[in-house]
Order: C-alpha cells, then structure tokens, then sequence
C-alpha cells in the first residue's frame, strides 16, 4: 500500500464553531489526532449532495473567524474540492474563498446531521 500525497490547507473558523468541533471529534472517538480525518470525511460526504453548493455559498455568510484550522487533507481528495470549486464557481461567481467555505460547509453540515441524527434516535 503506497502512502498517498497529503496536502496542507488551512480555514478559518469561528471559536465556536471550532470548540463544537473538537468536541465532537472526541465524543465519536476519533482522538485528537483524528481532527483531518474527521474533517476529510466530512467534505467525502458535503461532496455527495446534490445541493453542496448552496450550503457553500450559505457558509459564507460566516463572520469573526479567528480560529485558525490546518488539516492535512489527500491530494485526491483536493483534486475533487478543486473541482467542486468550478462547480461552485459556476452557479455562485462572485463567491470568494469558495475552498475554505466548503469545509466550513462540510463540518457544519455533520454537526448538525450528526446532531440531528442523536435526537432522532
């Protein structure tokens, strides 16, 4: 098994928005260490709605982001955000930072299904 290319990326995230996710990567177990992959398979999942574009453009509605958040994220996983980002571009053109509002978009999208997901149970 080779190991596969890593990219570095950073976002900004709102303090908390940032304390909502560290918790909850503890609670589903995933360790400190766990933050990327946690994160990778949230943007996995943003990716697979139909309507991710909209819930990118809604995340960039976002203010005070002082929370600095760097992951390490698969380079072909970064090829699909690059082509998500055309794909965003295309119905929303004058949306800056597209990368950067789609993982925020990503991890609010699982706190709140995961939340959602809790209280139904």
């Amino acid at each position: 098994m080779t190991m596969q290319k890593k990219v570095m990326t950073s976002i900004k995230l709102q303090k908390k928005l940032h304390q909502r996710l560290q918790q909850r990567i503890i609670e589903d177990g995933y360790g400190m260490r766990g933050k990327s992959k946690w994160i990778i398979e949230s943007i996995e999942s943003l990716l697979t709605l139909s309507d991710y574009p909209t819930l990118v453009d809604i995340a960039e509605d976002m203010d005070q982001l002082s929370d600095m958040v760097s992951i390490r994220v698969p380079e072909t996983l970064m090829v699909r955000i690059e082509q998500a980002i055309v794909h965003v571009r295309k119905q929303y053109p004058k949306l800056e930072g597209v990368k950067s509002n789609l993982i925020r978009a990503s991890i609010m999208q699982r706190l709140l299904r995961q939340s959602a997901s809790v209280t139904e149970a």
